[in-house]
């Protein structure tokens, strides 16, 4: 996929990905348009599937919304409203840790730099820039499997983790479609695009795909 044919790929996911339900993390951004509950509820999302996450999210934000109520909150309370998400033991102790760091280092406030946010416990480049982008509607991409995955299935660029693959993104990526480029392959590679056998007879995009590394496909 070359820099013309990006512009493509994008304008017909943007149209198809509507027809899909929209990952979690992005309805909370767009619900409560609080850069807090979507830096807690991408903890939760990690390694956990979006229904899990979903309810988790609704059981936790329904007991504390903000840093100063959750930090109130026992590690026990907290695992229990999230239980069954994955690592839930470590996140809920991560949770408690990252709200009495706002507090005490941010006036309460999450931070809007990716810097910033990556000296919080537990928080990686992909939660970071999640919060960043939908949190803040600040340029950032956000790179998970999905992104990795599909970006180099593409042949858009050639990275082996998703580190590489961020930075390759910046480099290459017109800035334009950086705030929404996560959300359009997550959705995708959930419903259409999956790691194995994806469904490349059903794929609006596959006239643009290389398909490197596709060994069975339906």
């Amino acid at each position: 996929m070359n820099q013309k044919e990006i512009h493509q790929a994008i304008r017909i996911l943007r149209r198809e990905v509507p027809k899909w339900q929209t990952p979690i993390v992005t309805l909370v951004a767009e619900n409560s348009e609080s850069p807090f509950q979507v830096l807690i509820s991408c903890i939760l999302s990690l390694r956990t599937q979006d229904t899990t996450t979903a309810q988790a999210t609704r059981r936790l934000f329904a007991l504390a919304d903000e840093p100063q109520t959750m930090a109130r909150l026992s590690t026990k309370k907290i695992e229990k409203a999230i239980y069954p998400v994955g690592f839930y033991h470590t996140k809920a102790k991560n949770i408690r840790d990252i709200c009495r760091t706002l507090i005490k280092e941010y006036s309460g406030e999450v931070p809007d730099e990716i810097d910033e946010l990556l000296k919080l416990k537990g928080v990686g480049r992909k939660t970071a820039n999640l919060v960043v982008t939908l949190g803040y509607r600040k340029p950032g991409i956000c790179v998970d499997t999905h992104v990795h995955r599909i970006s180099n299935r593409w042949g858009y660029v050639r990275t082996k983790n998703p580190k590489e693959t961020e930075f390759a993104l910046r480099a290459k990526l017109p800035q334009q479609y950086w705030l929404d480029y996560n959300d359009l392959l997550v959705t995708f590679g959930q419903h259409l695009c999956r790691p194995i056998s994806p469904m490349c007879s059903q794929c609006p995009v596959r006239r643009y795909c290389a398909r490197i590394g596709v060994t069975i496909s339906r």
